[in-house]
Parts: C-alpha cells; structure tokens; sequence
C-alpha cells in the first residue's frame, strides 16, 4: 500500500502519531489518540513507554508503510483488536480474528459473578456456552486450578482460536473444547456450572450498535434475532438440563432483555441481576432447584 502523500519520510514517531490522531479524527473513529498509540506500538512491537521516551526517534521504510496499512484498515472501520489480532481479558493477551466477538471489559462481570460461588466447591465443573475466543473459559481456568473446564462453539473456526488462546497460556489440559449448538452431546445434570455470554441484540436494536461491531463483527454472535432472546430462550431449559441441583447459570445480558429473562427464569432461585460501572443489567444469576 502506498505512503499517504501527507507524510513525508523520515518521519518521528512524534509526528507520525500527530498525523495518525488527525487522520483517525476525521475519519471519526472512537478514540484516535488510543488507536494511533496502538496500531504505532503494534507496527514497532514496542510498549506506550517506549513512544513517549523516544519521540525523535524516526520510523524506516518499513515501518512507515506498515502503519500507513494499519492507519488504512482502522480509518476503514476495521477493529483495531483485529488489526492487531491480540485483545487484553482478564489480564491476559488474547489472540482475535473475525471470527470471534472481541471480548469486552463488561464481560469480566461475569468472571467476577462465577468465582466466589465455583470457590465454595471443591472440584466444579464447569462449561462455557459459546466460548468464542475462549476468554471466559481461559480466565475461570487460571482462577480455579481445581475446576474441570468445557467450553462449546458452533463455529470451528471459533473453536481454533480459543484452543490456540489455551495454548498460549499454558491451559490446554485444563480445558475440554467441544463443537456443539449451546450444550449439545454434554452429559446431562454433570455441571456446577453453566455460564455464556450469548448473542443477546435483537435485529431491531441494530442501528443501535456501533457501526464498526455491525460490519465486522461475527453476525452470529451479536445477534440473536428478531427479538434478542431467541438464543436465551434456548440456553435456559438446557442449561437446566445439564445443570446438577443446586447448579448455577450465569449469563452476560443487555437492559433490553432483563425483564423477559427475569421472566424466563422464574422458576428458578436466587435470581441476581449485576449491573456494569455504567450501571446497566450486565449479568444474570440463578440457581436450579
């Protein structure tokens, strides 16, 4: 890919980044500072410190049309998580593509919600529905040393990524990737624990999504269809399935659906809904009877 005409080489990375961010800005990507940070750090493999100690220091060649490439993709729409192909979860560095969600901070919530009832039992059981990148299953691993760990996906591609996720943080043996539809040739009532971030939009909340989630995004795993809950709908009564008594289910949802899942559940105990920093229904908790 050609050099903009706008830079002119050698270029400092403290001009680089200037030029990036008011690229970035008028192409009205979120955040054009953080990204131009970035998208530099991963084109010179290098840390945040290293930007800010070295402004003088000036890119080659190279460099310059790697982050021109970079700077193209990210002005396009492109994540930059996929530009880079890494995306940071519960304090681990995680390989993305398209064909995983990028796992977000509000997703942690779940984590927080499983652990400290998976460390009242002494060897649970786990299963992650619809692990994509394998990012609830990796971090639920890397807590609780003693669980035994399942983690579903309907996509195979999908199921690629978590289990090179697994390699990379030394996991492969603590977690069992299964290709299935939710909890699909699982044994039944064998879990303590089900828990899964499902696809939770409806079709008709799509103007509400960020624009860049909608064209890059794995459509499966953003929407559910018409009305959002049609995945939820599903997991529940399986997860009830496979589920010991006394087991629990805990789910990443959206204040969109909060009422009817509350409604979907309502046979079962313990109902919990945590809201995120923002305050909005982010996860929800129960246990079967």
């Amino acid at each position: 890919m050609a050099v903009s005409p706008m830079v002119k080489l050698p270029v400092s990375l403290r001009d680089a980044l200037a030029s990036a961010i008011a690229r970035l800005t008028t192409a009205q990507v979120p955040s054009p500072r953080r990204n131009a940070e970035l998208l530099l750090m991963f084109t010179l493999s290098c840390n945040r410190a290293y930007l800010h100690a070295h402004p003088e220091r000036e890119l080659t060649t190279e460099e310059t049309r790697l982050y021109e490439q970079a700077l193209a993709q990210r002005s396009s729409g492109i994540p930059a998580q996929y530009i880079t192909q890494h995306q940071e979860f519960w304090g681990m560095d995680l390989v993305v593509g398209p064909a995983v969600l990028i796992p977000r901070p509000e997703t942690e919530h779940l984590i927080e919600t499983v652990l400290p009832l998976a460390r009242l039992r002494s060897n649970p059981r786990i299963a992650d529905v619809g692990t994509g990148s394998g990012c609830i299953a990796l971090a639920l691993a890397s807590e609780l040393p003693s669980a035994e760990i399942h983690a579903t996906d309907i996509s195979a591609e999908a199921l690629a990524i978590a289990q090179a996720n697994a390699a990379r943080h030394q996991l492969e043996k603590r977690i069992h990737f299964h290709q299935a539809d939710l909890l699909e040739g699982l044994d039944p009532a064998a879990f303590d624990f089900i828990v899964s971030n499902p696809p939770y939009v409806g079709e008709g909340e799509k103007d509400q999504v960020q624009l860049e989630v909608r064209k890059f995004e794995p459509r499966h795993a953003v929407f559910a269809g018409p009305t959002g809950l049609e995945v939820i709908e599903r997991l529940i009564p399986a997860a009830q399935a496979a589920l010991q008594p006394g087991g629990w289910l805990v789910m990443e949802i959206s204040g969109s659906v909060v009422a009817e899942v509350r409604r979907l559940l309502r046979e079962w105990k313990e109902v919990q809904i945590t809201p995120d920093l923002q305050g909005l229904p982010r996860v929800a908790a129960a246990r079967k009877p």
